[in-house]
Parts: C-alpha cells; sequence; structure tokens
C-alpha cells in the first residue's frame, strides 16, 4: 500500500466529490449543448468542421449521450472515456488537417480546449464520477 500524498488544506478534502459533481455538471452541460448543434443541423454543422452530415449526426449523438452520461451519473466511466474519443478526433482534425497548434493560427482556435476536456474526462472516469452517480 502506498503512503498518503501529502495536503496543504485538508479541510477541502470532504469537498471533493461535490467537486467532481460540478465538473461532470459543466462537461456535460457543454457536450449536450454541442452535440446539439450538431443534430439540430448536420449539414451546415458538417460543413463547418468539414466532415458528412451522417457523421456529424453520428457525432451529435455521441455527444448527447455522453454529456447526459456524464452529468447525470449514468455509465459515468464508459461516457466519459467515449467522450475522450471524440475529442481526441478533434484534435487529430486541428492537428493533422487544418494544421492548428496548441493555441491555433489566432490563440484561441487551437487543440487547448479539446485537451481541457479530455483530463476533465479522464478525471471523471478514474474517479469513477465521484460519490454522486447513478451507475
Amino acid at each position: 500500500m502506498s503512503d498518503p500524498v501529502p495536503v496543504l488544506l485538508p479541510h477541502l478534502l470532504p469537498y471533493a466529490d461535490v467537486a467532481v459533481l460540478l465538473m461532470r455538471l459543466l462537461v456535460g452541460a457543454v457536450f449536450v449543448t454541442s452535440g446539439w448543434s450538431h443534430l439540430k443541423d448536420p449539414v451546415a454543422r458538417g460543413k463547418s468542421i468539414g466532415l458528412p452530415p451522417g457523421i456529424t449526426r453520428f457525432l451529435g449523438v455521441a455527444e448527447v449521450a455522453g454529456g447526459l452520461g456524464v452529468a447525470l451519473g449514468i455509465l459515468t466511466q464508459l461516457a466519459a472515456l467515449g467522450l475522450i474519443l471524440v475529442m481526441l478526433g478533434a484534435i487529430q482534425k486541428k492537428i493533422f488537417v487544418w494544421h492548428t497548434g496548441l493555441w491555433g493560427k489566432h490563440g484561441t482556435d487551437g487543440w487547448h480546449y479539446e485537451l481541457l476536456f479530455i483530463v476533465m474526462c479522464l478525471v471523471i472516469a478514474t474517479t469513477g464520477g465521484g460519490r454522486y452517480v447513478v451507475l
């Protein structure tokens, strides 16, 4: 068994599950709204990101389902891992197709945003979503 990690502010530790819940709700809200934008007009949205409407619909369903799973705490780990795959696909597109760097060509259109969501989903997946999950 490993030694406990030293903590500077141990009084914050009881709030870790609430912090993970808030993160889950934020991640869920972002993915549900993003997925909804893919689903409500997959032709226009697909054109803007360079994907056919069928793939855009699939991404929309994956983002809405994953976002709801993470936010509601239903199959939380699987939902978080699925969202990581979606973000890896977005990073792949930005690096190899659009040739943007971490911060992008304009300082705001890079793949730093996707990387943040990968790490948040990784925290959600590795913690099981915290105490406040259904399944």
